[in-house]
């Protein structure tokens, strides 16, 4: 018995496991204790188990750590230098993340680090120059990040480095050759870093075993050195959006490896080299916007490109017929050039053609029947040329096809009767030619198609009742042709339809019923035709028309009052048959002009009926306007004396909790902290006041490490009801509350203000904010201090702004909509860098197919709310868009979103009216530099773009951060890229390509 006892003792001791973590999973346990894990990535690092083998993120070998990759873990906090105490460890990747403050020296201690990925995290501070004193270092990747200053002389000494990438970050100083020493190289990745004007380096020629080198945006200035050509590895080299200049040199023939060029966005000049035809690997070949000039070479185009974009440049002759043999030519962009002669013959036949855009130049001829031979054509974009004939037939069997432009030609007859109903294409733009034929029913199978545009041709024959089924058109434009009959009453079905153009063809009959169901309708225009009977009223309940035209027909009746709810740019209503008293709100010489040739209409401008009456009408109105007035003071003065009381009241009240204040708090926290909920609360005094609105009340807080936070008081029960102010009319603090925290809580980015912490007891809430020590924009603008914002400034700030609610719209999953956009929402810190701020009304976008969540209350502030949103009440990303395009009209003229100089318009309807009516001159703001005109006036575009009264029309935010990027392009050395390598995202070349799009 005894000694069966002893057997079992043993075999219980020997076998059983210690339950005692290791020495390394104790690192990893210091580690994982240094960091914010919001999102729980760590919970089973579990202290229990014997290794940290099975841990997420973590991989071993013999039970000793190897790697560690926690990319996208949500995670904040420095970077762990404990990770180094693993000696085995090979591997880290902590990308995409939010580590912060400076990567520390002793990172070098990491010995047996082979990979390093710290991409896409908020690190500061310079470059440690111990990097280099890692042994085994071969893919370093700091991309995405903040680092400055120079790149460290120490980086020369890398021994064994294969590829580096310092993408996207602030380093400033001068472009150094430091990386010509470390002969291992095959990647170098420097792109988007604002360095101060440097030349490339010569010496990067002596990197022999270089396949990719990447030098977009860097701000170089001078030559491309010709020690490029000795780089015959090479397979990837973009040294696009520069100040580069001179000719590309000869030498660059001699890189027989290259698969990719991209020279695109520099002052480069002279011809293409000879000898091209040596690169026989080249895929792709991109040295757009240049200043290049003379024939495209044939050998060029007889290299196997799949990718040739020479756009805006000055080359002339014509387009070699070798182009036509290219086997994997995918995209060809030359449009805004001086060629000539006739498209190849051959052209796609041979080649997988997916977008032909040959625009802007004087290319005659016929269009190539082969284009789309290959079945897999998208884009055909022929517009401005001399090119002449006929659609060949068979382009109508290209179902491949989205977008067709065939504008200002010289072709004829008629269109094919399959390419009307193309089902995939989405633009067809036909105007400006000489067509011929009627529009064929067939028009019922594109039901992609929201943008057509025929008008100045001559097409004839009645409009096809089929029109009605195309329930994404959004424009119909058919001016200036010779169509017949009336318009179909298919045509109510078109509720997305935004413009209607007809005007100047031999339509005839009434205008149809169910007006009313185009709500979106911003553009009416049936001017120049043979209508008759009555005008709708229902036309006066479109609530976005802006143009209405229905002038020289023969439209009988009185004109009805349901017009006076219209808010017109443009009305005309002249040469008709119309007869009776005009309604009031048109009975002045402003609208004399709308009313001419109607012998019928009574008014006092036009003087053809007795005043009397009128005169009557007018005293009683200004009676009835006395009286409301009158109203409208008493009320105000009860209501002024109501919040005496009530302020009153509360400061009774506020003494009486004062000293409970620090009783039963809770504190959440985003980011570390190193100050408490208490150290807050003391510093809550009145003098620390900053700001206040119907919500609450905005804090500066000095803590005692000599930090400086925004704390923003919300009271339960609060609510904005100020127009002015306001955010949600009707929401309480609690739901801003929450809005803010859920959204701050848990999306961070340079441009978007960063919220520390929370804190909550049961009538109270806070929210800590970092300082933003030169306030709002809306009142510094508005403001004396208006004179720190010169034009440079300003400008910075459109782009801030727009990069942080492009972040919202396509970096956040699902999208986020802010809603209440506008200057007093972007804050800017101590350098006038924008943080968009104040997410109390923001909504989370829906997916997985689900429409726009439809609010219960307008959100935003007046001025600044999409017209769309009145009516609709639908959260989508335009509405930010109008109101970011009326904060860039803010910037552009200095003026309020709404002012009493407007009258009854908003900022937009005042710029657009000023702007037609007096010129760009009137509505600059005067405190601006004029030697910046031209780059104000292109940000003026873009904030007309923005608030177009059609939601569909507005460029999507990411469009706008690269528009507003472009306008000075060439001291903008530092665009967001949003892809992992460097690269420009694919949204960079968004209607790049097609000048004029209308879409």
């Amino acid at each position: 018995m005894f000694l069966h006892l002893f057997l079992f003792l043993f075999l219980f001791l020997f076998f059983h496991p210690v339950f005692s973590l290791n020495q390394e999973g104790l690192y990893l346990q210091q580690v994982k204790l240094g960091l914010s894990d919001p999102s729980g990535i760590l919970s089973d690092w579990n202290p229990r188990d014997s290794t940290p083998c099975n841990w997420t993120g973590i991989k071993c070998d013999s039970f000793s750590v190897t790697s560690l990759n926690l990319t996208s873990s949500n995670l904040s906090g420095p970077f762990p230098s404990l990770l180094c105490h693993l000696t085995n460890l090979t591997f880290i990747s902590l990308s995409d993340n939010y580590i912060n403050s400076s990567l520390p020296s002793d990172i070098s201690t990491c010995q047996n680090l082979t990979h390093l990925d710290l991409s896409t995290n908020l690190l500061t501070g310079t470059l440690p120059p111990t990097l280099s004193h890692l042994p085994n270092l071969l893919y370093l990747d700091l991309s995405q990040n903040n680092f400055s200053g120079a790149v460290p002389p120490t980086f020369a000494g890398f021994r064994r480095l294969e590829s580096i990438s310092l993408v996207a970050n602030l380093l400033d100083q001068t472009l150094s050759p430091v990386f010509s020493s470390i002969s291992t190289l095959k990647q170098l990745n420097l792109s988007y870093n604002p360095f101060s004007p440097s030349q490339i380096p010569p010496e990067y020629g002596n990197l022999t075993n270089l396949q990719t080198l990447w030098l977009a945006g860097c701000n170089l200035v001078g030559q491309i050195p010709d020690s490029i050509g000795k780089l015959t590895n090479l397979k990837d080299l973009d040294l696009s959006i520069n100040n580069l200049d001179g000719s590309i040199p000869k030498s660059i023939v001699n890189l027989t490896n290259i698969v990719q060029i991209e020279l695109f966005k520099n002052s480069l000049s002279g011809e293409l080299p000879a000898g091209m035809s040596k690169m026989a690997s080249m895929r792709r070949f991109d040295a757009a916007m240049n200043n290049l000039e003379g024939k495209i070479p044939d050998e060029l185009c007889g290299l196997g490109l799949e990718s040739l974009n020479l756009y805006q440049n000055r080359f002339s002759g014509g387009l070699p017929e070798s182009i036509a043999k290219s086997p994997n030519l995918s995209e060809l962009r030359l449009f805004m050039n001086q060629l000539i002669g006739t498209l190849p013959a051959d052209l796609g036949r041979n080649s997988p053609l997916r977008l032909v855009d040959v625009s802007e130049n004087q290319f005659s001829g016929e269009i190539p029947s082969g284009l789309c031979e290959q079945g897999v054509l998208e884009e055909l974009l022929l517009l401005d040329n001399l090119l002449e004939g006929g659609i060949p037939a068979n382009l109508s069997q290209c179902r491949s096809l989205t977008r067709v432009r065939l504008k200002a030609n010289r072709l004829s007859g008629e269109v094919p009767v399959g390419f009307w109903g193309l089902p995939h294409v989405s633009l067809l733009d036909l105007a400006g030619n000489s067509f011929s034929g009627g529009i064929s029913s067939f028009i019922s199978d594109a039901l992609n198609l929201s943008v057509l545009v025929i008008s100045d041709n001559q097409f004839n024959g009645n409009i096809p009742t089929e029109i009605g089924s195309l329930e994404k058109l959004v424009e119909f434009s058919g001016g200036n042709n010779q169509l017949t009959g009336p318009l179909p009453a298919s045509l109510g079905r078109l509720i997305q339809v935004g413009i209607l153009d007809l005007h100047k063809n031999q339509l005839s009959g009434e205008l149809p019923s169910g007006i009313q169901l185009w709500s979106k309708l911003s553009e009416l225009n049936l001017a120049d035709n043979g209508f008759s009977g009555g005008i709708p009223k229902e036309i006066g309940d479109l609530p976005v028309l802006n143009y209405l035209d229905l002038s020289v027909n023969r439209l009988t009746g009185e004109i009805p009052l349901e017009l006076q709810n219209l808010k017109l740019n443009f009305f005309n209503l002249s040469d008709n048959l119309l007869s009776g008293k005009l309604p009031p709100m048109y009975s002045n010489e402003a609208y004399k002009k709308s009313f001419l040739g109607n012998p019928g209409l009574c008014g006092d401008m036009i003087g053809l009926c007795s005043n009397s009456n009128s005169r009557g009408d007018m005293s009683r109105s200004h009676r009835f306007v006395w009286v409301l007035r009158s109203i409208f003071v008493i009320a105000a003065l009860v209501l002024v004396v109501g919040v005496g009381l009530f302020y009153w009241k509360y400061r009774n009240y506020k003494k009486g909790k004062k000293g409970t204040e620090k009783l039963k708090w809770t504190l959440t926290s985003f980011h570390k902290l190193g100050f408490s909920e208490y150290e807050i609360l003391d510093c809550l005094d009145e003098d620390n006041v900053i700001g206040s609105g119907a919500s609450g009340k905005v804090y500066k807080v000095v803590l005692s490490n000599g930090e400086t936070v925004a704390v923003k008081k919300l009271w339960a029960g609060s609510k904005k009801v100020d127009c002015e102010d306001s955010n949600d009319m009707g929401r309480n603090s609690d739901d801003g509350f929450e809005a803010e925290v859920s959204t701050l809580g848990k999306i961070r980015h340079k441009n978007i203000v960063r919220l520390w912490c929370c804190c909550t007891t049961g009538d109270c809430k806070l929210l800590v904010y970092e300082y933003m020590p030169n306030g709002s924009l809306g009142d510094l603008l508005h403001s004396s201090k208006v004179g720190l914002l010169d034009w440079q400034r300003r400008y910075k700030i459109a782009v801030d702004a727009a990069e942080g609610l492009s972040y919202l719209h396509h970096g956040c999953v699902p999208p986020i909509v802010h809603r209440d956009v506008k200057s007093n929402n972007i804050l800017l810190d101590g350098e006038f860098g924008a943080r968009v701020a104040d997410f109390g009304v923001a909504r989370m976008v829906p997916v997985n197919g689900k429409g726009p969540e439809s609010m219960s209350v307008i959100a935003g502030s007046c001025g600044y709310i999409a017209p769309e949103y009145g009516y609709t009440l639908r959260v989508n990303e335009k509405s930010d868009i109008y109101s970011f395009g009326v904060v860039i009209l803010e910037l552009v003229t200095g003026k309020r979103p709404v002012d009493p100089e407007f009258g009854e318009k908003d900022l937009v309807k005042w710029v657009c009216t000023t702007l037609d009516q007096k010129g760009v001159e009137h509505i600059l703001d005067p405190k601006l530099d004029i030697c910046f005109r031209e780059d104000i006036c292109k940000v003026l575009n873009i904030g007309l773009l923005c608030t177009n009264p059609l939601p569909i029309n507005r460029p999507s935010m990411r469009r706008v951060v690269k528009m507003l990027q472009e306008v000075r392009g060439e001291s903008n050395p530092n665009p967001n890229p949003s892809t992992k390598d460097g690269r420009l995202s694919p949204y960079y070349y968004e209607d790049a390509s097609d000048p004029g799009s209308v879409v």
